[in-house]
């Protein structure tokens, strides 16, 4: 760290479509951060989700930590998503 500030020692290149471009242009103009700041948020919460976790364990952390839908609504979408799961298994 320098003045608050961490040092970058590695530069990288990406080639990226134009929507998620537009995505991180918006997002670092929202946040007032630089695009490569806009990066390393991404990349720190993605890693503190569980690779493992199904999309009913994610929901679960999602409400957990106070983001996502009341506790009614993600009952009633986790058990739709059950349902229509269900459908698609082939006997």
């Amino acid at each position: 760290m320098n003045d608050g500030m961490a040092v970058m020692i590695h530069r990288c290149t990406f080639a990226l479509d134009e929507g998620t471009t537009q995505r991180i242009r918006k997002l670092a103009e929202h946040w007032n951060v630089s695009q490569a700041e806009v990066i390393r948020r991404a990349v720190a919460r993605a890693e503190a989700i569980p690779a493992e976790a199904d999309a009913p364990a994610l929901l679960a952390h999602l409400f957990q930590s106070g983001g996502g839908l009341a506790a009614a609504e993600a009952h009633s979408y986790l058990l739709e998503m059950d349902a229509d799961r269900k459908s698609w298994r082939v006997p």
